[in-house]
C-alpha cells in the first residue's frame, strides 16, 4: 500500500518549472476553483478569532485565549483594582475621619491680632500688613511642620497616673519680607522655632520663642532667594546685633505674641489639611 501511494503521488503534474505571478504568492486561490493550482499557491490559515468562536468542532476553548482568566473582577466601572484590603483601608479612613473630626478644635482658621491679612493656598499661607508706609509680609508652609515626638519613660511617681498624650503643635518655618517705598530692596529674615524652646506655653516669658537665622537683601518681587546677595548668617554673630534685629521685628509686629499665634493659626491649617487629605485619600481608594 505504501509503494501506491508513492507511486500516485509521484504521477502528479510537477510545475516547478512553470513560473507563477508574482501576485498568485500573496492572494490565495478559492478551493473550490477549477482553475486552482494544486499544493503551490492554496494556503489555509485558522484566523486567530475562530478560536474564541462557540463551535460544534470546537470542543474546549484554548486556555491562552481564556478572556476571563486572571481578570480581578470589579465592583464599578473606573476599570481600577477593588480587593478586600481597599474595602478595609476605606472603612478605617471612615473611622479616622470622624475622630480627627472630633477633636478638631478650630473649624475655620483663626484670625491673627495686630491687623494681619491672611492669605492661604492648599499648604502655604500669607500674612500681611503696612505700617506707615512699609509693607511687611509673612509667609510659611504647613508641611513638615509638626516635629517629631518620642515616648519618654514615666517617672517613678507617675507610673499610676494615665499616660496623656502630647499634643500636636505645629511649629513651621517662616519668612518675614519688610518693603520699604524708596529703595527697591527688600530685608528678608529666616526665621524658625529652635527645638529647645522653653517659652511657649510656660509661665516664662523673658526668652524669645522663635529664632532668625539667616537676614539678607533681596531684589523685591523675586520670589526666590538668590545665592548671589550675601546673606547673614546669626550663628556667629554678635548678640547685640542679634537683639537689634529682634527688636527691629518686634517693632512691625513680630513677636512673642506673633509667634505664639502662628502656631495657633499653622496648628489649625495642617489639621484642616490633613482631614481633608484622608477625605481625599478615601475617595481615592473607593473610586468615588
Amino acid at each position: 500500500m505504501f509503494r501506491s501511494f508513492v507511486k500516485a503521488l509521484c504521477s502528479v503534474p510537477r510545475f516547478t518549472g512553470v513560473p507563477l505571478p508574482s501576485s498568485s504568492r500573496l492572494v490565495p486561490v478559492s478551493i473550490c476553483s477549477p482553475s486552482a493550482v494544486p499544493i503551490v499557491s492554496r494556503f489555509l490559515t485558522r484566523s486567530m478569532w475562530r478560536c474564541c468562536q462557540n463551535s460544534s468542532s470546537v470542543l474546549q476553548r484554548p486556555f491562552f485565549l481564556n478572556a476571563g482568566r486572571g481578570v480581578p473582577s470589579l465592583s464599578c466601572g473606573c476599570g481600577g483594582l477593588h480587593t478586600e484590603g481597599d474595602k478595609a483601608f476605606a472603612e478605617f479612613l471612615t473611622d479616622e475621619i470622624k475622630e480627627e473630626k472630633k477633636i478638631q478644635k478650630n473649624k475655620s482658621l483663626p484670625k491673627m491680632s495686630g491687623g494681619w491679612d491672611l492669605e492661604s493656598n492648599g499648604t502655604e499661607a500669607k500674612l500681611m500688613r503696612k505700617v506707615a508706609g512699609e509693607k511687611i509680609t509673612v509667609t510659611f508652609n504647613i508641611n513638615n511642620s509638626i516635629p517629631p515626638t518620642f515616648d519618654e519613660e514615666p517617672q517613678e511617681g507617675e507610673k499610676g497616673q494615665e499616660e496623656k498624650e502630647p499634643e500636636v503643635l505645629s511649629t513651621p518655618n517662616f519668612v518675614v519680607e519688610v518693603v520699604k517705598e524708596v529703595p527697591n530692596q527688600t530685608l528678608v529674615f529666616d526665621c524658625h522655632y529652635p527645638d529647645d524652646e522653653v517659652g511657649h506655653g510656660t509661665e516664662e516669658e523673658d526668652g524669645d520663642i522663635f529664632a532668625v537665622r539667616e537676614v539678607s537683601f533681596q531684589p523685591t518681587g523675586e520670589t526666590e532667594w538668590k545665592d548671589t546677595s550675601y546673606t547673614l548668617n546669626t550663628d556667629s554673630l554678635d548678640w547685640a546685633l542679634y537683639d537689634h534685629l529682634l527688636d527691629f521685628l518686634a517693632d512691625r509686629g513680630i513677636d512673642n505674641t506673633f509667634a505664639d499665634e502662628l502656631i495657633e493659626l499653622s496648628t489649625a491649617l495642617e489639621h484642616q489639611e490633613y482631614i481633608k487629605f484622608l477625605e481625599d485619600l478615601k475617595s481615592f481608594v473607593k473610586c468615588q
